[in-house]
């Protein structure tokens, strides 16, 4: 278990699929963890609060908003409805608990809906971010850690994927966003000596998973005889990352915050961090693995590339590795441990 730094945890997005699973973590290693969700519906919310119920909080208390819930299960969790565009909750919230740290999830994911809905993405990934941080400075937060995304190096052909490329190319909003996020983080940390640590999430997958992300759709398709959109024809890979590893990488950069060097003009007390396997695994053999799991063979529909999308994502995670991140789980184990915990929730 790592040394800890800080006790007592807001995080945001806690109904999300990697929120639910850092809470969970969190709370077996004795933080006081304070989850923060507005459950939109972007997808079904019925797993989002069944989620909250495998963390103690049941769907009648999550649903009501700005009323503070505890949990069944661990007496060191608490959840809230709020939205971060909250102006005068959010910043309430944060006055009346006096967090340590904050674990920043919250957002509009998806790369393909940034084009259908992009006002959800300025309004929950822009605006919600800004209001974080300036919560975070007014209340003398300790360390801010939030997700960016994969998604911000674009186009970029150079391979691994390392920190100090250049991201001046996204392809979708969502992208846009999240290295808007990167740019404003740098802002307050280099005015206020607000301490932040942005990390660049590669294809996260496991039990909980997103049902628009590509493991829940393959397993859904596939078990229901339904042919599998295969976008590019097949000819992409990802660096798919198990959540436990994600998790485990989290902790480890909310208890490593960069030191605070006001005189630094550059960094300051900001920094940035890949977070994925490091192994990037081809969308065939991905498929080809879910079958085998599965044990029934995939109808595919072959497809060009959607707009937003890049054919190859593969991160240099040495600077988290450094730190003692290390991704430990394979494509095999992954998928065996997300087909469990599918087939148990279907």
């Amino acid at each position: 278990m790592p040394i800890k730094k800080f006790n007592k945890i807001l995080i945001t997005g806690a109904a999300g699929f990697i929120g639910h699973a850092l809470c969970k973590k969190l709370l077996e290693q004795n933080y006081t963890v304070y989850g923060l969700d507005n459950i939109n519906d972007y997808y079904t919310v019925d797993l989002k609060y069944a989620r909250l119920a495998d963390i103690g909080v049941s769907r009648k208390d999550a649903e009501k908003w700005n009323v503070v819930a505890g949990s069944s299960i661990y007496e060191n969790f608490y959840f809230v409805r709020m939205n971060l565009e909250d102006r005068e909750k959010l910043p309430l919230l944060f006055e009346e608990q006096k967090f340590d740290a904050v674990i920043h999830l919250a957002a509009q994911a998806g790369v393909r809906y940034s084009l259908e809905n992009p006002m959800a993405y300025v309004d929950s990934n822009l605006v919600g971010f800004v209001n974080i941080l300036e919560a975070c400075r007014h209340n003398k937060i300790k360390h801010l850690v939030y997700a960016s995304s994969s998604s911000v190096y674009g186009a970029n052909e150079k391979v691994p994927f390392a920190e100090d490329d250049r991201v001046d190319y996204p392809v979708s909003l969502y992208a846009a966003t999240k290295k808007s996020n990167e740019l404003m983080a740098h802002t307050y940390s280099h005015l206020y000596q607000l301490p932040t640590s942005g990390l660049r999430f590669f294809t996260v997958y496991g039990p909980w998973g997103r049902p628009d992300m590509a493991p829940m759709l393959f397993a859904n398709a596939i078990t229901q005889g339904k042919p599998i959109k295969v976008f590019n024809h097949g000819n992409m890979q990802r660096d798919f990352t198990y959540i436990d590893d994600i998790v485990q990488g989290i902790i480890i950069t909310l208890n490593n915050p960069r030191p605070q060097t006001p005189d630094s003009r550059t960094q300051s007390c900001y920094q940035l961090f890949n977070i994925g396997n490091g192994s990037p695994v081809s969308l065939m053999e991905f498929i080809e693995t879910m079958e085998h799991t599965l044990g029934k063979k995939a109808e595919k529909n072959m497809m060009e590339m959607q707009p937003g999308d890049v054919p190859r994502t593969w991160a240099d995670t040495s600077q988290l590795n450094a730190l003692g991140y290390e991704s430990t789980t394979d494509i095999e184990e992954g998928v065996e441990n997300f087909v469990k915990w599918f087939e148990n929730y279907k």
